[in-house]
């Protein structure tokens, strides 16, 4: 007896399925890891909106994406993650009737000190990376409500892996020290991405939710896009060792694409590079011990609702 269904082919990074008449929005879209998982995106035929807080950055990011990707319907919006107030005007300016997938990856990542913060008095890490993202996906869900299987594909980080919340400074303002905000901020992002499932399942909504890391994405092995990005001779013999252990960003926007696009991916899930977690096509792990922590996730999304006044979930 034949079977009623095709066999579901292999999932290949280099050729992805079509995704004709689809809407997704890569945040942070214009560089980094973002701008190729919005490169990507576009070779699907689906439609591809690049979140920017510079919009001559957005320009240069999309004309790179359409002189790679033939008749490429790629297109920009002004984001700014750190202006909570700013954030509803975003799903206004998309001007789409459903939104199938947000790719939540813009971030900032500071160094050393001093400790910065946002307009509206957040420190800068946390309120854009995780905050910013938890007000916009309120913003948002109308639209992914009325697309048929919407997902909201948030973007964590190899740094989260080390890191605890602190509850009593999840703002860093008793002890900053840069690269553990960062790693925190991350950490949030990813438990809010999985308690959003948790949440979107108990409602019974069609949207669903995933968290992806890129592993170890390094701009020395990351191919040239100028102007957005341009890797020297010199850099590329450089890191060549790394190479064996690390990866570039455009294999770093792996899980991400396949997170929007793989009907296999299920809400909650954790996908990553299958080598170490660090390099390689992406597979599905097993939810860290700490993001699989239902008790603290309901606890940062409480503060989050408090911190930002929406609810992604209602």
């Amino acid at each position: 007896m034949s079977s009623s269904s095709a066999p579901v082919p292999p999932w290949n990074v280099r050729r992805l399925p079509r995704a004709d008449g689809r809407v997704f929005l890569v945040t942070g879209g214009n560089a980094g890891i973002g701008y190729f998982v919005a490169e990507q995106l576009a070779t699907t035929g689906a439609t591809v909106v690049l979140g920017s807080r510079k919009p001559a950055r957005a320009e240069a990011a999309m004309a790179s994406i359409r002189a790679r990707v033939a008749d490429a319907r790629v297109r920009s919006v002004r984001l700014d993650l750190a202006e909570l107030s700013s954030l509803r005007a975003v799903a206004e300016s998309l001007d789409v009737e459903r939104l199938d997938a947000v790719v939540h990856n813009a971030g900032v990542a500071l160094d050393d000190p001093p400790r910065q913060e946002t307009g509206d008095g957040h420190e800068l890490m946390f309120g854009t990376n995780h905050l910013g993202h938890f007000a916009l996906t309120h913003w948002l869900m109308p639209l992914l409500s009325a697309a048929p299987a919407a997902r909201v594909v948030t973007m964590g980080s190899f740094a989260a892996k080390s890191e605890r919340l602190d509850f009593g400074d999840l703002q860093s303002r008793e002890d900053y020290r840069p690269k553990r905000a960062y790693g925190r901020s991350k950490l949030a992002q990813m438990a809010f991405g999985v308690e959003l499932d948790r949440r979107l399942r108990a409602a019974g909504s069609t949207v669903v939710s995933v968290v992806v890391h890129p592993g170890g994405a390094l701009d020395s092995l990351t191919p040239s896009r100028p102007p957005v990005h341009v890797r020297t001779t010199g850099a590329r013999l450089g890191a060549a060792p790394a190479g064996l252990l690390l990866q570039g960003k455009h294999a770093g926007a792996w899980p991400a694409v396949r997170a929007v696009l793989d009907p296999a991916v299920r809400g909650g899930e954790l996908w990553g590079p299958r080598v170490f977690g660090l390099r390689g096509e992406p597979r599905r792990e097993a939810l860290w011990d700490h993001l699989a922590d239902a008790p603290a996730a309901k606890r940062l999304w409480d503060a989050s609702h408090a911190l930002t006044g929406v609810d992604p979930s209602r």
